[in-house]
């Protein structure tokens, strides 16, 4: 039998505020363990939460982005469960008056448009994070370090209309560069700042009908959510094809045995015992202030997308690429400013820059070559000064000194040979040391020319104009 997957995402994501929801501790990542916490975020006796304004206004952020509607009075409620991490026994959260409802986001996969419903986004505060080592009973350790317990998340909640492992991965991709294009999340899934839980179940293929669901947790890649979702698929086919039932429960992506294994039982809803947060009144949200929130908004993703398309003429596939962040959006804009060759620049930021990040493993904010840098090289191309194949060693030489082009070539002696007698005279010298390859070509064997061209490259030491080469070189092979 044909199966198709149902799958809803559940993304909390760790808000770029200075401090944590309901009291001053620092946020900062990175502290030594349990120094960014006070009486009120360990839950001490007596202790009252005081809500962060700046949660809010960043929740509104996302909400406005997602076309969600507002709820202008929503409440806080406690999820009661007991967990090591969790000082109080239970989590401030928002159960039956969520921040906001009703949205939607639109993802593209394989040039088809989808919309993804959005059940909901509201507020919480973060638990605290459980550290073991050890490997045999004797030697196993935990430890508890409360400094993550009660920073600010949003909870984005999916409607169950994601159906490929394609759509799950743009998803994804696309709500971590919203929340990094408004500022309000860095997206690092590698610190915890982006986290994703996974609703799973499969049914008949053409069936409307809801199946037993799982829940995977401890996916802290995009690959490991791809990969996680595919076992859970293929697994839960198993069983039903096996005779048996799916099991309502909790299970962990193990991504070094690239298996999910069961946790727990899942729990329902009735399980937390939800009641309202007595320590904390209604929050009562005015229309001006999202007003006020939704006219601050940056340019969003997809919107920059479609501009850049419409505005400098690049394939849709490069505007794509160009705008994973804002600020390597921002590069390659500014980049253009300093010299008007969209497709150029985004060529030379894709293939060149992206690499030497990569292989760098930093962020295009930590590029040593700035903008006008980049301008400068292509501009030299443009104009015939250096050859592509120069420019990718001026390219290297730029990345690794910060030196500009015009030194570099300069200061080398790179200045492409574009005098076309100087060019002949090589030509010639080369055709006439290749006897055999000459009279290869002259009996039909064409492909030999590629040989001609990259001698005299050689030859010239990749100064020569390759159009011109191409050009002179033809004109002498075919010389009767």
């Amino acid at each position: 039998m044909d199966y198709e997957a149902v799958i809803g995402l559940e993304i909390h994501a760790q808000l770029l505020t200075v401090s944590k929801m309901f009291c001053g501790c620092s946020t900062r990542f990175g502290a030594p363990p349990n120094q960014n916490t006070c009486p009120v975020c360990l839950g001490m006796p007596g202790v009252l939460p005081v809500l962060n304004r700046k949660a809010v206004e960043f929740a509104l952020r996302m909400a406005i982005a997602l076309h969600c509607r507002i709820n202008h009075t929503c409440r806080f409620a406690r999820k009661n469960y007991f967990y090591p991490d969790l000082p109080k026994g239970y989590q401030i959260s928002q159960y039956e008056l969520p921040l906001a409802e009703g949205g939607y986001l639109n993802i593209e996969v394989n040039q088809t448009k989808k919309r993804i419903g959005i059940t909901r986004v509201h507020l919480e505060e973060d638990a605290g994070k459980l550290l073991h080592e050890g490997l045999s009973e004797s030697d196993r350790k935990s430890y508890i370090d409360f400094n993550r317990c009660g920073i600010p998340l949003i909870e984005i909640v999916s409607e169950p209309e994601i159906k490929t492992l394609e759509e799950a991965y743009e998803y994804l991709t696309q709500i971590k560069t919203i929340v990094q294009y408004l500022g309000i999340c860095s997206g690092n899934m590698e610190e915890g700042s982006l986290r994703c839980d996974a609703n799973i179940s499969i049914r008949p293929a053409g069936s409307s009908k809801f199946m037993t669901k799982t829940e995977v947790k401890n996916m802290n890649t995009f690959r490991g959510v791809q990969r996680a979702l595919e076992y859970e698929i293929k697994r839960q086919a198993e069983v039903v094809e096996k005779g048996g039932a799916v099991e309502r429960e909790t299970r962990l992506w193990d991504a070094a045995q690239q298996v999910t294994i069961p946790m727990r039982g899942k729990e329902e809803e009735h399980d937390y015992r939800y009641f309202p947060e007595p320590d904390l009144v209604p929050l009562v949200i005015e229309e001006k202030w999202v007003e006020e929130v939704a006219r601050s908004l940056p340019e969003l993703p997809m919107a920059k997308r479609d501009r850049l398309v419409e505005q400098y003429g690049i394939p849709r596939y490069d505007a794509n690429i160009l705008t994973q962040s804002p600020q390597l959006a921002d590069y390659y804009e500014e980049c253009v400013r300093y010299y008007h060759n969209p497709k150029a620049v985004s060529n030379w930021i894709m293939v060149e820059v992206l690499r030497k990040l990569k292989e760098d493993n930093i962020d295009i904010e930590q590029c040593p070559l700035t903008p006008k840098a980049l301008a400068e090289l292509i501009s030299l191309i443009d104009q015939g000064t250096i050859s592509g194949k120069i420019a990718k060693e001026v390219f290297e030489e730029m990345y690794r000194s910060q030196r500009t082009a015009p030194e570099i070539v300069e200061q080398g002696g790179l200045v492409q040979i574009t005098d076309e007698e100087e060019i002949r005279q090589v030509v010639s010298r080369v055709v006439e040391s290749n006897p055999k390859q000459l009279e290869q070509y002259r009996s039909g064997r064409t492909r030999v020319f590629g040989y001609f061209m990259g001698q005299v490259m050689k030859a010239t030491q990749g100064k020569a104009n390759p159009q011109l080469v191409n050009k002179i070189l033809k004109a002498v092979l075919d010389r009767s």
